[in-house]
């Protein structure tokens, strides 16, 4: 049997590749620099956090609270990656290139999350999502990476397209090209025009974070070095967040499209998740997790509270990266055990709801979030709980803790982590006070109830096991959850026999 050249593994064709040329300086030179300007990020980060305030270079650049947060999160990535490509892209005839346009990925974002002027914010964005796309065809002789880099980048020209049309509405709209001159006049807006900029910013953002229906060039995507798909999974797809944050005020205005936000936020977040149940590549299935991840983050901009989402994409970002770069120690042969009991009784029921009960109060006191007030808020609460709830168990289910064990050990899990997460989303709210609207709570809409009754049904289907026994729903989230097939590694029909 053989096997044509263009469907081998990406990581077989950097082997093949590799040569002995000389050693180049460029990813030494380049892991430095990263290095460096993150020191620098965390120096102008506690300016920001002690002084507060903005420091603007004349209309064009503007280092505010969000600036300085989102550059410390993408330096501290991006080096992370370099160094991890020093060995894992050894010999790789294109290293330099490699190294080239990760490097320039980490300035294009900077520049992005620091742009003021909507001429240099939009070209920052198409730059983003040109070099991620030349990114996952880095290996130029094979065909599904060519493919996967020419999937993304119509995608990706499409977001800057919708992008580019809403700031220049905009801009026409307010009389000026700058983004603060036009949050500032965001009230001033008609309707009409701040419908319509307001979708073409959502859909903007929907289509870079790869959320449902656009989430095809990411499961496409794997084609990808992993260091590429380290930092495609815990940078790149934050940038819808960063977006609808940045524009909030604008975004805001328009209380119907906020709840579409929540409500395609939410499907997103447990279609993402439920795909992951099907997958059987390491790859696709940490894809799947960020298509829900995302989902969760832009459902949070719909409920107002962009400094949660900012809060959510840092602890995403850190997860996934970690998973991504460990992904190889994740394959490994393993033999059924089946001493694991997936049944739900009585007592383990009653633990979980008290402590989603607990959990709800600590992070509602913690953050100030009045569970009695019922607004978006209260929506906000319930859902980070029966997230948080369900990641637990999946997380102890895998242990080799006994099934009694797993269930007592649920509400210290969850407990702790929503803790934390309410901690840093408070450190998180605090840097962003001078940001406009960084917590704008909505007005509940059906919308809300729709989104919450879905995670309630999701929940409840995952504890008692509900949704293996549907074979339909299986084949859905299969269909659901498949690449281009342009972009498949390896068919059926590539094999010749001998």
């Amino acid at each position: 049997m053989t096997v044509d050249n263009d469907s081998r593994d990406p990581d077989s064709v950097q082997l093949a590749e590799t040569t002995s040329q000389p050693s180049s300086v460029i990813p030494r030179a380049s892991t430095w620099s990263i290095w460096a300007l993150f020191c620098l990020s965390v120096g102008v980060l506690a300016l920001a956090a002690l002084r507060g305030g903005e420091w603007a270079v004349s209309n064009v650049l503007v280092v505010d609270g969000l600036t300085a947060v989102m550059w410390v999160v993408v330096t501290f990535f991006s080096g992370i990656v370099h160094s991890y490509s020093r060995r894992y892209m050894a010999g790789d005839r294109d290293l330099e290139l490699f190294y080239a346009r990760v490097f320039g990925f980490t300035l294009v974002v900077m520049t992005m999350t620091a742009a003021n002027h909507v001429a240099l914010f939009a070209a920052a964005w198409l730059a983003m999502g040109l070099l991620m796309a030349a990114l996952i065809g880095h290996v130029r002789d094979w065909t599904q990476a060519r493919a996967a880099a020419a999937l993304a980048r119509r995608y990706f020209l499409a977001s800057s397209a919708l992008l580019a049309g809403s700031l220049g509405l905009l801009a026409w709209a307010t009389g000026t090209t700058t983004i603060s001159g036009i949050l500032a006049q965001a009230d001033e807006l008609s309707m009409t025009v701040a419908l319509v900029a307001v979708s073409a910013l959502v859909l903007a953002a929907l289509i870079q974070s790869a959320l449902f229906p656009f989430h095809n060039w990411l499961l496409s995507s794997m084609t990808a070095p992993t260091p590429a798909s380290a930092l495609m999974h815990a940078g790149f797809v934050n940038a819808g967040g960063i977006l609808l944050t940045r524009f909030a005020p604008v975004v805001t205005l328009e209380i119907a499209v906020m709840s579409a936000v929540v409500l395609i936020g939410a499907v997103s977040a447990l279609l993402g998740q439920a795909m992951g149940l099907v997958q059987t590549d390491i790859k696709r299935k940490l894809g799947s997790s960020t298509i829900a991840q995302m989902g969760f983050m832009i459902m949070q901009c719909g409920l107002g509270f962009f400094a949660a989402a900012i809060a959510h994409l840092i602890l995403h970002g850190f997860y996934k990266a970690y998973l991504f770069l460990s992904a190889g120690a994740a394959v490994e042969q393993t033999v059924p055990n089946k001493s694991k009991s997936t049944e739900t009784g009585v007592s383990s029921v009653a633990i979980s709801l008290l402590t989603a009960i607990g959990a709800g109060v600590v992070f509602a006191t913690l953050t100030g979030k009045p569970l009695l007030a019922f607004d978006s808020g209260t929506i906000l609460v319930l859902v980070v709980v029966l997230t948080t709830l369900t990641a637990a168990r999946d997380i102890l289910h895998r242990t080799v803790l006994s099934s009694a064990l797993r269930v007592a050990a649920v509400p210290t899990v969850v407990l702790t982590a929503i803790t934390g997460y309410a901690l840093l989303y408070n450190a998180i709210s605090a840097i962003l006070s001078g940001v406009p609207m960084a917590d704008a709570p909505t007005e509940l809409t059906v919308a809300h109830f729709l989104a919450l009754a879905l995670f309630v049904g999701a929940y409840l289907a995952t504890e008692f096991s509900w949704h293996r026994s549907s074979t339909r729903l299986y084949v859905f989230l299969l269909n659901r959850s498949q690449p281009d097939p342009s972009t498949v590694l390896t068919t059926k029909e590539e094999y010749n026999d001998v």
